[in-house]
């Protein structure tokens, strides 16, 4: 069978599979559904370390130790925070009980898997879909394809052995492009759960179901003359030299209140920092772009392995090549996203200008998705919040890892929404509960008809209702609304009390109203108000 066809059978095969499991688990408990949800964990976490190594060894990005560490993350932190999120049943109760929510599973999600996260992401998206009660059938990137089934396989084989249905949990592994689209397109795909380049998020928005796409980041991290410049510095490099900038929330510019340049440079420097002579950052443009089309080879790369494909070479400690440039655009590729540990650097003076700057850097390619404010003064970081197109603003943290929830108390997720302003439906960290539909249920609050049957129109008609209508109203000095026959109550009351001749010869038993008073209208009025109205009364 030719590869294009064997792959749609597969596809359509996984489908049907991952349908007939989902059906069984749909009606899962919430206890049945955070018992699976554990062993997945568990499952994930022992494997951490050998998934990591094979991820690294089949794709050749990042660092097998910061892969380590992220399918720890998309398991573990994951775990822990959903601790006590309920995804089956009634999960809340609003107005005063008048209104119920009960999650239901959205069913079969299609989910791309990218090569640059491909055993972290697929483990995060097996057990968000399964904490929903939703089956899912992946497609991993074709550079990553073992690593990524066998992710999934650690972590489908926990949750059958905890009681999930088997089938519930599928991978491509005939992988071509009529194959992915089998799975986006089928009739049995509930839900598109992308990941990955813009291109490949467009096409998941381009098949006609409901869909979740998410798509590359830009990330400029703009460091206040009001910063701590070492935490700044060592901020910015722990996160570009993680997994060496393969997430899409990592640091790829340097934005520097002009004041603090010299002193943020130098920092940079003491902490692994590699600032390219003017020659060395020709050689960098070059090799990021060379005939004018991105390379792909230096994504995931060490600063070592990428300065010597430029022609250049950097000490053993090197973390991220830092170039000073200018200008922002296709003519500047060091300005676009490399996914690799370059970091471009620029300058401007004052927050407002760079303000300007970092609108300009996420505009070119990572609209929506990220930014990192490095700042003290508050006033800085209130305009940043408020001006910048991005639907993450982390302060004073690593954007690469705060960005996810690693560092900050965002949700922990491998799929980061930039909202549509980037193009996709949702701005959050996508979580099990972007995998519900939430019904209602909803009590009368305002009835139409009594417990007879009765129209309450016909009943208020023929004087029934337990509450007279409203009266016009007039203003107390104070502002206060109160009724006609409300002024003329209290001033009657008053003066009674005066005479010490309470109606009805004597004073209202407790709990009684006294006769003519209406109980559910009160008033406070100013005793010199009163005076005068009850002269005026007199008169």
């Amino acid at each position: 069978m030719d590869a294009d066809l064997a792959s749609i059978q597969d596809a359509r095969d996984a489908l049907h599979r991952v349908r007939d499991a989902q059906h069984r688990f749909k009606t899962a408990s919430q206890e049945e559904v955070d018992r699976i949800v554990d062993a997945m964990v568990e499952a994930g976490a022992r494997e951490a370390e050998r998934l990591g190594r094979m991820a690294h060894e089949e794709t050749g990005f990042g660092r097998p130790e910061s892969k380590t560490q992220k399918n720890l993350f998309a398991t573990r932190t994951l775990r822990e925070r959903m601790e006590g999120m309920r995804t089956a049943g009634i999960i809340a109760k609003h107005e005063n009980g008048k209104v119920w929510e009960v999650a239901t599973p959205m069913g079969v999600v299609a989910a791309l898997v990218p090569s640059t996260n491909p055993t972290s992401t697929a483990m995060y998206k097996a057990i968000i879909s399964a904490k929903a009660r939703c089956g899912i059938v992946m497609s991993p990137h074709p550079r990553g394809v073992n690593c990524t089934a066998e992710a999934l396989r650690v972590v489908a084989e926990a949750a059958y052995a905890a009681g999930a249905p088997e089938g519930l949990f599928a991978c491509l592994t005939k992988v071509t492009m009529e194959g992915t689209n089998e799975i986006l397109e089928h009739p049995i795909t509930d839900v598109i759960l992308a990941t990955g380049g813009g291109a490949m998020v467009r096409a998941a928005y381009s098949k006609g179901k409901p869909a979740y796409g998410v798509g590359s980041g830009n990330v400029p991290a703009y460091v206040d003359r009001s910063a701590n410049l070492e935490k700044a510095a060592s901020d910015i490099l722990t996160g570009t030299s993680f997994d060496w900038g393969t997430l899409c929330s990592t640091e790829r510019s340097v934005v520097a209140d002009a004041p603090i340049r010299s002193r943020l440079l130098d920092a940079l420097r003491q902490r692994g920092g590699h600032v390219c002579s003017d020659a060395e950052r020709e050689k960098l443009r070059a090799i990021i772009k060379p005939g004018g089309r991105f390379n792909t080879d230096i994504v995931g790369q060490s600063p070592q392995r990428i300065a010597e494909m430029a022609g250049f070479s950097v000490p053993a400690d090197t973390r991220a090549l830092i170039a000073e440039v200018d200008a922002v655009g296709k003519d500047e590729p060091l300005s676009m996203e490399t996914l690799s540990p370059i970091l471009s650097f620029y300058a401007t003076d004052g927050w407002e200008r760079g303000c300007e700057r970092c609108i300009e850097i996420l505009e070119f390619g990572g609209i929506g998705h990220t930014l990192a404010v490095h700042a003290g003064a508050e006033r800085v970081i209130e305009a940043f919040a408020i001006k910048k197109p991005s639907m993450r603003i982390v302060v004073n943290t690593v954007a690469a890892l705060g960005s996810v929830g690693m560092t900050t108390r965002l949700f922990p997720a491998m799929t980061l929404g930039p909202g549509t302003v980037g193009g996709s439906i949702t701005s959050d960290n996508v979580s099990p509960l972007h995998l519900i539909n939430v019904k209602r249920v909803a009590f009368e609050t305002q009835p139409l008809n009594d417990d007879a049957g009765q129209p309450l129109a016909q009943n208020a008609q023929r004087g029934k209702t337990s509450a007279p209508a409203p009266r016009p109203s007039r203003r107390t000095a104070s502002g206060a609304a109160a009724s006609g026959a409300s002024w003329m109550e209290e001033i009657e009351r008053r003066l009674l009390d005066r005479a010490g001749n309470p109606p009805g010869g004597g004073p209202p038993a407790p709990g009684e109203a006294s006769p003519g008073a209406t109980a559910s209208r009160t008033i406070a009025m100013p005793d010199a108000q009163v005076e005068r109205l009850i002269q005026r009364f007199r008169k």
